[in-house]
């Protein structure tokens, strides 16, 4: 008689904890895509004025993200939600971001995040998200990041995190942005 209630005790304790976990889940809010503008708003914080002076420096780095990855002789896909995070590695000059721009796999532009040009402080960070269920970009999505500064820099820090699931497991795993250099010029 012991046994079979402290059975149905604990039957009783696990569905009340995977009631709890799938409230939790149907009542967190849902995960968005950033939006042209909404990076100057989410952001603020780490945006200063943009600076007055002539830009001395620019750059271009390109950045391979996948929002879904073939699996199984490509029978199956995982989707993946992408993070992008652009530092600023100086510590004391604003890096000025000119574009922001997301392409999918074959090449064509998904999604533009900025209005205009937005200078990020000293040390800080912004971050695009693109959700699990934004599946544009295709298994050789990038961005291309366009910054500038008034001045000698330290080169930003761009790279971005996948995260996504496929059955019981769960992947994550980030790429480095690359500076675009023009190779092969006389």
């Amino acid at each position: 008689m012991k046994i079979k209630a402290a059975i149905c005790h604990i039957r009783t304790r696990h569905l009340v904890f995977a009631v709890l976990a799938c409230l939790s889940v149907s009542c967190a809010p849902m995960a968005h895509a950033e939006t042209a503008g909404s990076i100057e708003q989410t952001f603020a914080n780490s945006l200063t004025a943009l600076p007055t002076e002539n830009v001395a420096a620019t750059g271009s780095f390109y950045v391979p993200v996948y929002s879904s990855v073939s699996m199984s002789q490509g029978k199956v896909r995982a989707d993946f939600s992408v993070t992008l995070s652009i530092h600023n590695a100086s510590e004391t000059r604003p890096l000025v971001l000119r574009r922001i721009a997301y392409f999918d796999t074959a090449g064509k532009m998904v999604e533009s995040y900025l209005r205009g040009p937005v200078a990020l402080k000293p040390f800080s960070t912004i971050e695009v998200f693109v959700p699990t269920t934004d599946i544009r970009g295709g298994t050789g999505a990038n961005f291309v990041v366009d910054w500038a500064a008034t001045g000698e820099i330290a080169e930003p820090v761009i790279e971005a995190l996948m995260v996504g699931g496929l059955g019981s497991g769960h992947y994550a795993f980030t790429t480095q942005g690359r500076p675009v250099k023009v190779i092969g010029k006389n």
